[in-house]
């Protein structure tokens, strides 16, 4: 008997379940059937609808492959199915421009996914809050005291040190493991990722590593790395709601542990400020400080502690990860195009010379090198389907009508390829294509047909301040050293899964100095 009843029930929980799909499935169909909806991607499966592109399962089958490939069958606005959700794709700079200007308000909050839920400290990161007015409270606060045009002047001072210090560190392993053809293998990966680190550990909570393998600045890279790897993972729950209590895969048990990992790290630096008061007089405070103090008297959903800890997460994981992104992808492109590396220091030394090292003063004389930088954002952004968006009203777009609730990703990567605006090869790296053409096209989320930072209210409010790390970085490295591949062999361009797109193997670079001894040392 107890067998029999186990059978009814298994039957009765797949009828049960086989109900709930198809009456969610009718529930989220446009109701408005006069309305002319965009097409629907073929390829579905039965439940899980187009929830398999999303996966990312190998280098080659990421979801912004996956989706521009569905692009060139149904063109730049499409919808797929992600289980009982609905979402629109866009690959067009002319529908992206009216998804960010016209119905910009609409598309500025984020659906609640599972790593929303358990990454985000109960919605307190910003980054992940809906759009409203806590959103518009700390994003201003953000944004006017870290990320200002002032206080990146403020900071200036870290980030020459800081790359200062890194060129000073490579060029001492170069003095003690440098080969036979006096030159040293170094992963840049690992070197880009303490740089960016450190800079944003300074300017935000006053404090840096001092690298060797140490086991806190480990755990920490770690961490964040893996936030960012979770923060952009589709999990089946996330299509299947009456599915999460199974936790298929087991990552929302690590998106819980990640987030217990990364509040003990975080939130044990701003405790330890909590009762210092900010003063405001003589020394530069961090933005700690600067948080605990504004946040005083603010009326906010959530206690100062935890707006100032969740706030500090994920500006440091956010500055470090897309940053360090960049930059490796960059040194990717030019240590494949030994023209591109040739060229660029022939720039540095015209505008610069060997004598003294590079300032950011000089950036503005260093086209090439900007033109460089635009092309690698132009072919590789960090995140290349940005941040995923909802409609929170109905709206008309590209001609077609969109239901209040459908979620919304647009595909940075195929738009930035658009064979329309990028006519000569869109898919080969050629910085020259900012030199004349497209001189004028700025990357700041106003020119649509290249958006790496975003647009509309919710581009990423650090834009400045990657850009000036990836124009230093890339100007200290390329001056400094001389850089190969072991065999003069190609970097492998291999591309992970995650909210960022960081290359998928290591970055082993060989490098030999090409300035003075005496313009290494920081002493």
């Amino acid at each position: 008997m107890e067998f029999h009843y186990t059978i009814y029930g298994i039957l009765a929980s797949f009828f049960l379940f086989f109900y709930y799909m198809l009456s969610f499935s009718w529930s989220n169909k446009p109701k408005h059937t006069s309305h002319n909806a965009p097409p629907e991607a073929g390829g579905a499966r039965l439940f899980t609808g187009h929830l398999h592109l999303m996966s990312g399962g190998s280098s080659t089958t990421l979801p912004h492959f996956n989706l521009a490939n569905l692009a060139d069958k149904h063109g730049p606005i499409f919808t797929i199915r992600l289980g009982v959700r609905r979402a629109v794709v866009v690959s067009s700079w002319e529908i992206a421009k009216e998804l960010f200007t016209t119905c910009d308000a609409h598309i500025s909050s984020r659906p609640r996914l599972r790593a929303t839920e358990h990454l985000s400290c109960n919605l307190a990161m910003f980054g992940f809050s809906p759009y409203g007015p806590y959103w518009r409270q700390i994003r201003k606060l953000v944004t006017t005291e870290l990320l200002s045009a002032r206080r990146l002047e403020l900071q200036r001072d870290v980030r020459v040190s800081e790359n200062a210090i890194l060129v000073d560190t490579l060029y001492k392993l170069w003095e003690e493991k440098r080969d036979g053809s006096g030159r040293v293998l170094v992963d840049m990966k690992q070197c880009f990722g303490e740089l960016n680190l450190n800079v944003i550990l300074r300017v935000v909570a006053g404090r840096r590593f001092h690298g060797g393998g140490d086991s806190e600045e480990t755990r920490c890279r770690e961490v964040m790395r893996e936030f960012f790897y979770l923060a952009g993972l589709f999990v089946p729950a996330d299509a299947l709601p009456y599915l999460k209590w199974l936790d298929i895969g087991g990552y929302e048990r690590r998106m819980k542990r990640n987030a217990r990992d990364f509040d003990r790290i975080v939130g044990g630096w701003v405790a330890g400020r909590c009762e210092k008061e900010y003063s405001g007089e003589g020394k530069p405070q961090d933005f700690i400080d600067v948080m605990l103090s504004a946040l005083k008297a603010a009326d906010l959903p959530y206690d100062v502690h935890t707006v100032t800890k969740a706030t500090c997460m994920v500006l440091i994981s956010g500055a470090t990860d897309t940053t360090t992104v960049m930059l490796i992808w960059a040194l990717s492109l030019i240590m494949n195009n030994g023209h591109v590396l040739k060229r660029a220091q022939q720039e540095l030394d015209k505008h610069v010379g060997r004598e003294r090292r590079v300032d950011e003063s000089d950036i503005k004389n260093l086209v090439y090198l900007q033109a460089i930088v635009k092309e690698t954002l132009r072919l590789y952004p960090a995140g290349p389907i940005g941040g995923i968006r909802e409609f929170a009203q109905e709206c008309n777009v590209g001609g077609y009508f969109i239901p209040k609730g459908t979620w919304l990703i647009v595909n940075v990567w195929k738009l930035q390829r658009d064979t329309h605006v990028w006519p000569d090869d869109p898919s080969e790296f050629r910085p020259e294509r900012f030199l004349d053409r497209h001189k004028s096209v700025d990357v700041k989320g106003q020119d649509f047909e290249l958006i790496p930072f975003g647009a509309g209210r919710r581009i990423c409010p650090g834009a400045n301040l990657g850009l000036h790390m990836l124009h230093l970085a890339l100007a200290n490295l390329l001056q400094a050293f001389e850089l190969s591949t072991v065999g003069d062999e190609e970097i492998d361009m291999s591309e992970s899964a995650g909210l960022t797109n960081l290359k998928a193997t290591p970055l082993e670079v060989l490098i030999s100095p090409r300035l003075a001894p005496t313009l290494y040392s920081i002493s």
